[in-house]
């Protein structure tokens, strides 16, 4: 199934971070393709907070057999980005500037769902630092790592402006 990727972007940047964070949750939107591929998805948010939900899978291993640590990284990367984004106002987008991420155990197929929550840490105007956790059902710590984030603004109109 193929998406304008485009134009579902634009519509949510018209949202504030929860309320596009939500309408993802819901449905009304069709989720980002890194998801599908992946296996995860967006479960719960509320402002500064996102927690996703993956499947571990064959599809994902490591020539050692387990889980290659990209797809942890990606889901602390996903859920620190989507809980900073739950703070921003219509019109405001942001970017990774650095994910760190200590993996504690391996993880397998066998190991079941896990749970990715980000938390933001500090809000700032331009910068914005969050923390993720990764667990397994039994709750035991996976990864654990930090996120930077940098907001995003439109460019200001240069309208009326000279050139000198």
């Amino acid at each position: 199934m193929s998406h304008d990727h485009a134009a579902v972007a634009k519509q949510l940047m018209e949202l504030n971070g929860l309320e596009a964070m939500r309408a993802l949750i819901e449905g009304k939107y069709p989720p980002p393709s890194i998801a599908l591929t992946l296996g995860f998805y967006l479960s719960e948010v509320e402002d500064g907070r996102a927690v996703f939900l993956g499947d571990p899978s064959d599809r994902i291993m490591n020539p050692l057999g387990i889980v290659h640590g990209g797809w942890a990284l990606t889901l602390i990367d996903s859920c620190c980005g989507c809980a900073a984004h739950t703070t921003l106002a219509p019109g405001l987008g942001y970017t990774t500037v650095e994910t760190k991420v200590n993996f504690v155990r391996a993880i397998m197929p066998a190991t079941g769902q896990v749970r990715a929550e980000g938390l933001v840490v500090a809000r700032g105007r331009t910068i914005i630092t969050t923390e993720g956790k990764l667990t397994d059902a039994r709750g035991r710590l996976l990864a654990h790592g930090t996120s930077t984030l940098m907001v995003l603004r439109p460019e200001r109109a240069k309208a009326g402006k000279s050139e000198q």
